[in-house]
């Protein structure tokens, strides 16, 4: 049975872009550590851990840095994996599908919302079409993460990561 998503414009965040790199190429810099680690927050935070096991059930951690210095360590589980096509994770769950807290993340105590992220890629005759989509709990979760700049935050990533793959990984 293929699971079924319905996009709501009071919960859901997200943003479709073509990038001019291959799609193979996106997906190892999501599905690699020591690929993810260089670009996933925008900059001048870092991403200083990384754990992926790529595996409905299976463990999403990070660890970001603030640039003052302070660590921020996220865990979450994936839900599906459509290789080269779709990865599905969320940090209401850790792994092994287990329940999990809210914690605060990116050095604000009051974005400890729940979320599911959705990833899906496709090819383009101008490299990969690239949609990222947040699905939250409630219209303050997502409020909260629309005003800490999702859009911008994801797509300074995004374009972190494009960089990386052109300058060759």
């Amino acid at each position: 049975m293929k699971p079924i998503y319905q996009a709501n414009s009071r919960l859901d965040l997200s943003f479709t872009r073509v990038v001019g790199v291959p799609r193979a190429l996106v997906w190892r810099a999501w599905t690699e550590p020591a690929l993810l680690k260089p670009w996933f927050c925008p900059l001048p935070w870092t991403t200083i851990d990384c754990e992926i096991d790529l595996r409905p059930g299976g463990s999403f951690r990070t660890t970001m840095q603030s640039p003052e210095g302070g660590q921020f360590p996220n865990q979450g589980c994936y839900l599906e994996i459509v290789p080269h096509e779709k990865l599905v994770w969320t940090n209401a769950l850790l792994p092994g599908f287990r329940p999990s807290l809210p914690v605060a993340t990116c050095g604000s105590d009051d974005a400890n919302f729940m979320f599911t992220a959705m990833l899906e890629l496709a090819d383009h005759a101008d490299g990969t079409r690239y949609t990222a989509t947040v699905i939250h709990a409630d219209e303050a979760g997502c409020k909260k993460h629309a005003d800490m700049g999702f859009e911008a935050g994801w797509g300074a990533a995004l374009d972190q990561l494009v960089a990386m793959i052109k300058r060759g990984i």
